[in-house]
């Protein structure tokens, strides 16, 4: 069990869920202090991510996030997108940049000195993992001297554990007082199905045991269903829709009702409503179709979690059901890698302790 840090034990841990679109990031367990960060990054000179301070008050750090390290300047979020930084290609290995949205997050969070890092990776096959896992640790691993929005930040990471996505949502789960797994989580053979933007991460874990053998991570995810949408809005509204676009991907997660998106070009919104539920539906289809072919027989039950598993819960969960399988959505849902995985560090601190 994960659950119960051991009294008195000093804390520097910040947890990364590196995702194409956020970075959603935490220095506790506390499910409302996981703080999200566009993943937009913008190599630019020192001076021109300097610029504009020039502000009569302070600003939102997310609107205005920039640092300098060994020489170099860097935007990071929004401010990144404005540079015209996108969020990268869909096959582009999360270790791109990954230094600077831990900076990132090391600065927003206000951290100093000797910290650990705990973040997860997808898992396409266990060497290009293990492979990736090495390389993360050794540039995070180590003093570092970096200038965040203009304050100089000494630390040093002593720890760094790396986990497949999706297993941080599966503790996250566990560590919580639910009666809805029963028999508990540890005495199940479980299939957590992370949909991300970038990839859908597919993990086999029986009884707490990870089976690498037969976890996989999906290129069809989020990054495929948002390119459909652009493609529609694109023609109903005559202007350029970029599947890209922060606006987008906020308009399409809006509450219904809220929906509207005006892509550049466009003289009017478009209101999503109108194309969204006969979109995710085909694209629910789809993806309940892979996950099935894929699913190992001796499971019983499959946690859905990542923004795009919240997002087609509603479609998702009745094909499952139908499948004879128990779903369970992890909520928060975008929190909880995140959030299990800060729990994941916490123990094995304790444990070094």
């Amino acid at each position: 069990m994960l659950a119960k840090p051991l009294a008195g034990t000093s804390k520097n841990i910040l947890s990364a869920d590196l995702g194409r679109t956020a970075t959603k990031a935490c220095v506790t367990r506390d499910g409302d202090g996981v703080v999200f960060i566009p993943s937009n990054v913008a190599k630019e000179t020192v001076e021109k991510v300097r610029g504009g301070s020039f502000e009569s008050k302070a600003t939102d750090p997310l609107l205005d996030m920039w640092l300098e390290y060994q020489g170099n300047g860097y935007a990071i979020g929004q401010l990144a997108a404005d540079f015209g930084a996108n969020l990268g290609t869909v096959d582009q290995s999360k270790v791109v940049d990954a230094l600077v949205k831990i900076f990132a997050c090391v600065g927003y969070f206000k951290m100093k000195g000797e910290m650990s890092v705990v973040l997860g990776l997808p898992f396409y096959s266990q060497e290009q993992f293990e492979k990736e896992k090495e390389q993360i640790i050794s540039q995070l691993k180590a003093p570092h001297v970096l200038i965040y929005r203009g304050e100089r930040i000494e630390i040093e990471i002593r720890h760094v554990w790396v986990m497949p996505e999706g297993f941080g949502s599966l503790i996250w789960c566990e560590a919580q007082d639910s009666k809805e797994f029963t028999p508990e989580l540890p005495e199940l053979s479980v299939a957590v199905v992370d949909i991300g933007h970038q990839t859908t991460d597919l993990l086999m874990v029986d009884r707490f045991r990870f089976a690498r053998a037969v976890s996989r991570s999906d290129s069809f995810a989020m990054s495929k269903f948002y390119e459909q949408v652009a493609m529609e809005v694109s023609a109903k509204s005559g202007g350029k829709a970029d599947a890209q676009s922060l606006s987008l991907l906020e308009a399409v997660q809006k509450p219904e009702g809220q929906r509207f998106y005006r892509p550049r070009g466009a003289t009017k919104p478009v209101n999503l409503d109108e194309i969204l539920p006969s979109l995710r539906k085909t694209f629910a289809n789809e993806l309940s179709e892979r996950l099935v072919q894929w699913l190992p027989e001796r499971v019983t039950d499959v946690v859905v979690t990542g923004g795009g598993g919240e997002f087609f819960w509603e479609d998702l969960q009745p094909l499952l059901k139908e499948a004879n399988l128990k779903a369970h959505l992890a909520k928060p849902t975008r929190e909880a890698n995140a959030l299990g995985q800060y729990i994941y560090a916490e123990a094995q601190l304790n444990q070094l302790r």
